[in-house]
């Protein structure tokens, strides 16, 4: 069972069984029931009915001293005493863990097993991000399938794909911590490293001269056209390379 230094947010219901409470995750809002003590309202009732019918000729009617010495009744009760409070909370917890770096209480859903904290404190934000991506797309792909519209998501989903490469291909990117930058940026925002620039690809071929339209390799004679990535700046030292192979600052080798 894991450990938990305080209980989530909590409300007391009541839907005619007894009181109840609902705990919400931190993070989602979702909410987990404990069970009402329906035991409690039974023999409540059963002590009631005894209790009325021993007063039953006691001026004052029998049930109404009967409900005064019993207390309040439990099936329209909004109360839970701090004992019936905690055992609602036991019942829950396998739903919740608490994040040891930020201390909230969240359920299963928003917790990085794996990284021992919520998904929002995790390292692995990324591949966490990736597989709801997997899940999301899985579940839509489902659904389309259902209705006979699989071929439409499918083609919809590549078009989102081709589009998200091109994105990414336009962008500088960092060699250490893969951060992703507009074109142009020289250092990393995040861990300060020089960054690798967009690939560039030559408007027209070199060899021939005919137009690429984008192309990786010339339409015409083939001849690959992508040019290397080039490093603005020396990963090593910061030195600007204005292009150059290594470093003109350190020496270090650029590409």
């Amino acid at each position: 069972m894991a450990n938990f230094t305080r209980m989530p947010n909590y409300d007391v219901r009541n839907d005619g069984a007894g009181p109840y409470a609902i705990f919400y995750c931190d993070s989602c809002n979702r909410e987990f029931r404990s069970q009402p003590a329906i035991g409690t309202v039974v023999a409540q009732d059963l002590k009631k009915s005894a209790l009325g019918g021993l007063l039953r000729k006691v001026p004052l009617v029998g049930s109404d001293l009967a409900e005064n010495v019993l207390g309040e009744d439990a099936r329209y009760s909004m109360k839970l005493t701090p004992q019936q409070l905690e055992a609602a909370w036991v019942q829950v917890q396998p739903h919740f863990r608490q994040c040891p770096t930020c201390q909230r209480v969240v359920c299963l859903t928003d917790f990085d097993t794996q990284g021992g904290t919520c998904n929002d404190d995790s390292p692995r934000q990324g591949e966490i991000a990736e597989s709801r991506g997997v899940q999301a797309g899985a579940a839509l792909k489902g659904f389309a399938n259902a209705f006979g519209l699989g071929d439409v998501v499918e083609k919809a989903s590549e078009g989102m794909k081709k589009a998200q490469e091109a994105a990414a291909a336009s962008q500088a990117r960092c060699p250490s911590c893969s951060t992703i930058a507009p074109a142009g940026t020289k250092f990393c925002p995040e861990c300060g490293t020089g960054m690798v620039q967009p690939t560039v690809t030559a408007a027209k071929c070199p060899q021939c001269g005919a137009d690429t339209h984008g192309a990786k390799f010339c339409p015409e004679c083939g001849a690959k056209l992508e040019a290397k990535p080039l490093l603005t700046n020396c990963p090593n030292c910061g030195a600007e390379t204005k292009g150059a192979k290594f470093c003109p600052e350190c020496g270090h080798k650029l590409v």
